[in-house]
């Protein structure tokens, strides 16, 4: 393993504190008017998920853990667990509707999602940034609704529900980022 100083840190990298894996959710560096600089960091522990805020002294050397994505085809939900499959060894993998998350309402039958490894453990599951969806439930338009119009709520094929123009109408397929569920355009 090699070793990375805390003026190297980045978000999403993964560090190896205390003996456990941590992901690096923000850091700051501060230096102060007197007394020596530090980096305060909120890092989330890998295994049980909890987020806690820790201090380190500037210059201070952790091991790092390589971070690596592999995409993997989402096969399909059996309720409570999802499971994925490697297009290019055909081997599958089963993961807890609590390791997916929020990812899963984002992801659709045989499409392609990435999953961080760290370590040679999966360690999140991350949905394409914008996927295109059928809306399956919507309050129709009215006449006199224009596009610069307000919003409304449409809930789409996979579950999610999103904010979307009035003009859209159930079986529409639209286009959604889902960094923040944010309504991209009509498709």
């Amino acid at each position: 393993m090699s070793s990375v100083s805390t003026s190297n840190f980045k978000t999403g990298m993964a560090i190896i504190y205390d003996g456990k894996t941590w992901i690096i959710v923000e850091f700051q560096h501060v230096k102060p008017g007197k007394g020596g600089a530090f980096v305060r960091t909120k890092l989330k522990e890998l295994r049980s998920g909890r987020v806690v805020e820790i201090t380190f002294r500037a210059g201070e050397k952790m091991e790092d853990v390589r971070l690596e994505i592999k995409n993997l085809q989402y096969l399909y939900n059996d309720g409570s667990t999802y499971h994925f499959m490697d297009t290019g060894t055909y081997e599958q993998f089963e993961l807890t509707s609590e390791f997916v998350g929020d990812a899963a309402k984002w992801l659709k039958e045989n499409e392609v999602a990435a999953v961080q490894i760290a370590g040679g453990e999966m360690i999140g599951v991350e949905p394409p940034m914008f996927v295109e969806l059928e809306v399956v439930d919507t309050d129709p338009g009215f006449k006199g609704d224009t596009v610069q119009g307000g919003t409304k709520a449409a809930k789409l094929e996979t579950g999610a529900m999103v904010q979307v123009p009035m003009f859209i109408n159930n079986g529409d397929r639209v286009r959604i980022d889902t960094r923040d569920a944010h309504y991209v355009t009509r498709v």
